[in-house]
């Protein structure tokens, strides 16, 4: 399964994939790749990067035992070098999203109740 998340970001995406699909889903927070820059604008403006717009990125669901070199594969692509595992599918909390946490804990990962940023496409 491929999707974009341009709209409503990483959380946003994988939120629609667990209720669509009645899966849950669990992130580990250590392996989202945010840019510094990033992370600074959206400490800066009070946003959530898991919920910012991600224009030109991919969320790719793949069976397990082909995640390693799928990955592999998405490296090697031009402007893939930052691809990663950053989480995956389980049949607990089904419809769900939840993330490990830096800390150590787990924490819902939920449907924003509004937007955070004007719609820009």
């Amino acid at each position: 399964m491929l999707r974009d998340p341009t709209r409503g970001g990483l959380a946003t995406t994988l939120n629609e994939i667990a209720a669509q699909s009645d899966v849950g889903i669990m992130l580990n927070e250590a392996s989202i790749p945010v840019h510094s820059d990033v992370a600074q604008a959206c400490e800066f403006l009070g946003l959530d990067p898991l919920y910012v717009a991600n224009e030109g990125k991919l969320i790719a669901i793949v069976p397990e035992d082909e995640a390693e070199a799928c990955l592999a594969a998405m490296k090697s692509a031009p402007h893939g070098e930052e691809s990663a595992i950053v989480g995956t599918v389980t049949d607990e909390a089904r419809g769900y999203v939840q993330m490990t946490t830096l800390m150590g804990g787990v924490r819902m990962v939920d449907w924003l109740n509004a937007d955070q940023l004007p719609r820009i496409c």
